[in-house]
């Protein structure tokens, strides 16, 4: 791993405690699934979904990745998604970055990003999309819904094999403000957290 970012994730690490009850037993839910896929010999595929893609569900995605590849659990494949296809927000990005994460950039009105979390890891392609892309899995998948709005507006995602409520807060709210800056770190590290915790349960 990215030496910064093992050290980021020592510090998220040591946040496990802090997260509540509630919130543990989604994550567990979400790490049965993975258990009970690897179980079967099949890989585990967990679809982040947010209205935009743009923030959460990307940190989401990655994060996911990155918590496997930390435990050593393989079989782990992450993607996301939302209702609309806007653009992966540059402040969500420059998070990722200050946590450790080496990204690369492209052109565009809706840029793909190049992203990795250990040089010699796997490359995650990184834009915005729709849940249903063709870029993501369309059966046997985990949807893990990161927001209200999304999880409202989508009663059903077809193809999902669960389905996850663990929704957070938008930094998006910050946006223009003076602490812009520092809901997105937070947000980041939320997610950091989480993830952790749910990889941890795998059994």
């Amino acid at each position: 791993m990215h030496p910064q970012l093992a050290q980021y994730v020592d510090r998220a690490l040591e946040e496990i405690d802090g997260i509540d009850e509630d919130r543990k037993r989604a994550l567990e839910d979400v790490a049965a699934f993975v258990s009970w896929k690897r179980g079967a010999g099949e890989p585990a595929e967990l679809v982040f979904i947010c209205t935009h893609n743009s923030r959460r569900s990307q940190m989401g995605q990655l994060w996911a990745a990155a918590a496997a590849a930390h435990f050593g659990i393989e079989g782990i494949h992450t993607y996301s998604g939302g209702t609309e296809a806007t653009a992966f927000n540059p402040h969500a990005v420059m998070a990722l970055e200050k946590a450790g994460f080496v990204v690369e950039k492209s052109d565009g009105d809706n840029p793909h990003y190049v992203v990795t979390f250990d040089k010699g890891g796997p490359v995650i392609e990184c834009f915005s999309k729709t849940y249903d892309d063709p870029f993501n899995p369309s059966t046997d998948f985990a949807a893990i819904m990161t927001c209200s709005e999304a999880d409202e507006a989508c009663p059903v995602v077809l193809g999902a094999e669960l389905r996850a409520p663990i929704r957070y807060e938008d930094p998006k709210v910050a946006d223009g403000t003076p602490i812009e800056a520092a809901a997105y770190d937070e947000r980041c590290l939320q997610i950091a957290t989480e993830m952790l915790y749910l990889f941890s349960r795998i059994a």
